[in-house]
């Protein structure tokens, strides 16, 4: 079985992020239209049809918590512009400029390039959204290896569900096509083995094309391999690789665990007596996950928080667990900034998976 090459995974590794940076603009530009930043605006006798002024969007982004401060907002919208997202009016400036300068969204004037990343990433967003839509859906909670994934689809079975939904006329053409998805980013084998295959091996989305992005996100590294999953990327893991050992140990489903950054100090390799990645399942402290559900039934505000007489209440919480991973990245080997820096700039719902001791 072929495995995947290195070059394979930067590759698609890369053209992840372009996906990420084309969702997180077409989101801004939804939300931009919304908030009527983005009209037809009138400049020396002549209109400009859906446009924004440059100033203007900065200021946006920092007021609705997008930027810290002016120097990111300007660099995110640079991330922007690099990617042919955003462009000047009349192309006169290459860079984003914190002024009284009118930019557009290719999508509002046409000129959007339609190249072959961008149709195989609009094929994989069609895809998903009749994939998890469906009534009786493929994605499905599977095992492979003695682990659990969630929303997973063996191969053959995505290639039967192509054919039968006129996707492709051949499963020689599905197969072309689940293969081009994983190269770019938008499907991958489960633990990033193998390419695709007409097989029961099981591949699942690596892109939740539903989850609403923050900006900062582009601005984080994009060459280290992330797996995603749709929702939380959660799995079981058995506590010992005996044979005949089928035992799993996981918290109840509603104990949250919220780890303060200084807990993050512990998460290092060399405190685990494994004495490595691979090594800790021979070690006393046992893999625990935690799936909680969460308790946001609408986008809460700073304002609403600090707000007295709010109905929230703030705990100081300290958590004595070794963590593995924080969004689905395994931390065991990064330092302190680089920890911080994943959950600062990562996703509002925050993931955590720790490992403790087996009392």
């Amino acid at each position: 079985m072929e495995s995947l090459g290195s070059s394979v995974k930067k590759k698609a590794t890369e053209r992840h992020h372009k996906a990420e940076v084309l969702i997180a603009g077409e989101q801004l530009r939804l939300r931009l239209h919304d908030s009527k930043l983005i009209k037809d605006r009138r400049y020396h006798l002549r209109t400009y049809p859906n446009c924004f002024v440059a100033k203007e969007l900065t200021d946006w982004l920092i007021e609705h918590k997008e930027a810290p401060e002016r120097e990111t907002a300007i660099r995110l919208m640079q991330e922007l512009m690099a990617h042919n997202i955003v462009h000047h009016v009349c192309d006169k400036y290459s860079e984003y400029k914190d002024a009284k300068l009118l930019y557009r969204f290719r999508k509002d004037d046409g000129t959007f390039p339609l190249d072959k990343n961008v149709k195989v990433f609009m094929r994989g967003q069609s895809l998903y959204e009749s994939l998890i839509s469906a009534e009786d859906s493929i994605m499905k909670v599977r095992e492979e290896s003695s682990i659990q994934y969630q929303r997973t689809f063996p191969g053959c079975e995505l290639i039967d569900w192509l054919g039968q939904n006129g996707e492709t006329s051949s499963r020689k053409e599905a197969v072309e096509l689940c293969r081009t998805l994983l190269e770019h980013g938008i499907i991958q084998h489960v633990t990033l083995r193998h390419h695709f295959f007409d097989s029961n091996l099981l591949y699942h989305f690596r892109i939740n094309f539903r989850r609403r992005r923050r900006l900062t996100e582009l601005l984080g590294e994009i060459l280290r391999p992330v797996q995603e999953d749709p929702d939380s990327p959660f799995c079981l893991r058995k506590l010992n690789p005996e044979t005949g050992c089928t035992s799993f140990l996981s918290v109840q489903p509603n104990k949250e665990i919220k780890a303060p950054l200084s807990a993050v100090r512990r998460s290092s390799a060399t405190s685990l007596s494994g004495g490595g990645p691979g090594g800790y399942f021979n070690s006393p402290p046992g893999l625990v996950e935690c799936n909680p559900k969460s308790v946001l039934k609408r986008v809460i505000t700073n304002e609403e928080l600090l707000c007295p007489g709010a109905p929230y209440i703030k705990k100081t919480i300290a958590v004595c667990q070794f963590v593995f991973s924080v969004n689905s990245t395994l931390v065991l080997q990064l330092d302190y900034k680089t920890i911080s820096h994943l959950i600062m700039t990562g996703p509002r719902t925050l993931v955590m998976e720790v490992m403790e001791a087996i009392e």
